[in-house]
């Protein structure tokens, strides 16, 4: 009789084995690109009775194939062995088979960031044999996967799972649940970094040499950021050809005929004393200048129609005179400047709301541009 029980175990087990080969066997290509393959060897600790009556600590296996559906989802078939020896001489220890499929949460395996320590939740649906007892089960776990090499194709990390295997009323039997904690490090092979197809090769013809000096000649670019002289406004720095050849500035922009402000100058309030919040602009405007010696700036200075127009012009100009004063300071040539009061007759906006005054109140940078000979000075 124990030799027939025997048997038809073995059998079992072999039918669970088989299944197991024949989904692994299955070609990649019919789940997904990105492949990768656990072993989950672990330490098992029975949570509930009656297991942890009769079993002491064990020791738990699972082996998993998982095909990626996303960057962050994979899915696959898993089989799993769990062994809890008995806590008593005379018992025998417990033996449970496992065969089920379950689904991956994870961060991607090709991201950068932490080193590329992909945190990771999965679960399954298991059929369990226990014996001569066929019951059903789950497991869910949280782990860290860690890479190991540079290519990324071999990982390994801590994890921790619990497992959950439903019971029935069986006659001679315990029917509560039993319930099985699960603490390991796993191994993975997967399929490594994505890398980028390389293109297609192209043909290519072979084209002479053009001859020395004729690009120069004809299309100068001393500053060699690709704008051509001709209309660079910055051609001893390079710069970008929506900045008509000046750099990409953060509170200033190079027009062809001005240097426009993204953000106001503060003054105290109907003085011409600069705020100190005015300055991060200011310097921006310092480093245009230097960064193209043949700008010669015109500023202008406005005011609102609130007050006395005499002393709206007289305000207007002296806040002109002290930008001028601030760049004069900072490095910048007295006879490549003058400023110009306005008062308030050439307002921006309406002088009937408050925001409208407000936009009037401002000072203006405006540019001209002195054309050098060829080979001149600056």
């Amino acid at each position: 009789m124990n030799a027939m029980l025997a048997t038809s175990r073995i059998a079992n087990r072999a039918r669970s084995a088989g299944i197991v080969v024949g989904l692994l066997a299955l070609p990649p290509a019919a789940y997904a690109e990105d492949v990768s393959f656990k072993l989950e060897p672990g330490v098992a600790v029975p949570l509930s009775a009656p297991q942890s009556d009769i079993y002491d600590v064990g020791g738990a296996q699972a082996i998993k194939a998982l095909f990626g559906l996303t960057p962050y989802l994979d899915v696959g078939p898993t089989v799993s062995f769990l062994y809890l020896p008995a806590a008593k001489a005379d018992a025998e220890g417990g033996v449970v088979w496992g065969l089920g499929a379950g689904a991956r949460l994870k961060r991607p395996h090709d991201a950068e960031s932490y080193h590329g320590v992909s945190p990771w939740l999965d679960a399954d649906l298991l059929y369990m044999r226990t014996g001569d007892l066929n019951r059903f089960g789950f497991d869910a776990a949280v782990g860290l996967a860690i890479p190991v090499d540079e290519a990324r194709i071999f990982w390994a990390g801590p994890f921790v799972r619990y497992l959950h295997t439903f019971d029935s009323e069986h006659a001679g039997y315990d029917s509560r649940d039993a319930k099985t904690l699960i603490f390991g490090v796993s191994f993975e092979v997967g399929s490594g970094r994505h890398r980028e197809r390389a293109p297609e090769p192209r043909e290519v013809t072979a084209v002479g040499p053009a001859p020395v000096g004729q690009e120069a000649a004809s299309c100068p670019d001393r500053d060699h950021d690709g704008v051509p002289d001709s209309v660079d406004r910055c051609i001893d720095v390079a710069g970008v050809a929506d900045s008509w050849g000046c750099p990409e500035y953060q509170k200033i922009i190079v027009k062809k005929d001005k240097l426009e402000l993204k953000e106001k100058l503060y003054f105290a309030w109907d003085q011409a004393k600069l705020e100190e919040a005015s300055y991060p602009v200011l310097d921006e405007v310092v480093r245009a200048l230097k960064d193209n010696q043949g700008f010669r700036v015109q500023v202008e200075g406005h005011s609102d129609s609130s007050g006395a127009n005499d002393h709206n012009q007289t305000l207007s100009e002296q806040r002109a005179a002290a930008v001028l004063d601030y760049l004069t300071t900072h490095g910048i040539a007295k006879e490549r400047l003058v400023s110009k009061g306005f008062s308030s007759s050439v307002p921006l906006d309406t002088n009937d709301t408050v925001a409208g005054r407000e936009n009037n109140r401002r000072v203006e940078f405006v540019v001209n541009f002195i054309i050098l000979n060829d080979g001149s000075p600056k």
